[in-house]
């Protein structure tokens, strides 16, 4: 039996989801202004937009940050990031719409969020391609960029942060 097909409108989506407190970072205004250092900080480090993008979008994938997978697409978007591109993060190995230095950052930034799914959590095979296309600035900027995005897919997971409450 074919069930019928409807649009869920996003007022129906989001009745039953609420945040169980503000984003930590915005309660404690220091901690909002070192995020904020931070990330100017990277920013300046030379690694292209869309790369730092694109790594933000798969890292927040992998963490299951809803907050982040939307706050996270529209900014890549605004950064120039094309359609195809963000619609195959998921699936970067393959897909054809990826640089070489864009799949070095994307492989750093699987394995860094996923430190506990192999003894050598950030293989050295890893590293060096990424060490390839990056120079010492960059992967700072880079390593950074990871450990950011996973602290705010774990700010926003652990409180339920919902995607789209910062527009």
């Amino acid at each position: 039996m074919e069930r019928p097909s409807r649009t869920i409108e996003a007022n129906e989506i989001t009745t039953h989801m609420q945040p169980r407190m503000k984003n930590p970072a915005m309660i404690l205004p220091e901690a909002g202004q070192g995020i904020q250092s931070l990330i100017v900080s990277i920013y300046k480090a030379g690694v292209p937009r869309a790369t730092l993008e694109l790594v933000h979008l798969r890292v927040s994938q992998i963490n299951g940050c809803g907050a982040c997978v939307d706050s996270g697409s529209r900014t890549a978007k605004k950064a120039g990031v094309a359609d195809e591109r963000l619609f195959t993060v998921a699936a970067w190995r393959h897909a054809p719409y990826f640089s070489d230095a864009e799949r070095a950052a994307l492989a750093l930034g699987e394995a860094e969020t996923r430190l506990a799914d192999r003894e050598d959590a950030v293989p050295d095979e890893i590293w060096h391609e990424a060490a390839r296309h990056y120079d010492e600035k960059q992967l700072a900027g880079l390593v950074l960029w990871i450990s950011l995005t996973n602290l705010f897919n774990r700010l926003n997971v652990s409180t339920r942060q919902l995607g789209g409450s910062w527009d």
